[in-house]
């Protein structure tokens, strides 16, 4: 079984930070890459950045490069997501999600962002 607990979501003011954290633990083989999704009400999941074991390479969504930042520990079992100038389009449930490289999906339950005056 495979825990993914997340952290950090909240109330914020438009051009506010957050960071969001995600740990991992239990019996993962082994990590390819841990990412955060999005969905905010009435619209489909969407990937917001992603970052792979391996080189530690990272993907981002053209609507938060430059403002966002994926990183891990140096265990490799804990992502961050570090949201600056945050907007009200930035609404959402975040979801953390960990691929092993036996490509199985293991999604969080969300944690809530809510970007309001």
């Amino acid at each position: 079984q495979v825990q993914l607990v997340e952290s950090g979501g909240g109330l914020v003011q438009p051009g506010g930070s957050l960071r969001l954290s995600c740990a991992a633990s239990g019996s993962i083989f082994s990590i390819n890459s841990m990412g955060w999704y999005r969905q905010a009400p009435g619209a489909q999941r969407e990937l917001v950045a992603q970052i792979f074991t391996r080189g530690g390479m990272t993907i981002y969504a053209d609507s938060v490069k430059g403002r966002f930042t994926i990183s891990r520990d140096n265990a490799k079992t804990t992502v961050y997501l570090q949201m600056n100038g945050l907007k009200p389009e930035d609404t959402a449930v975040y979801y953390c999600k960990v691929r092993s490289v036996l490509d199985t999906d293991y999604w969080g339950k969300g944690t809530l962002v809510t970007v309001s005056s």
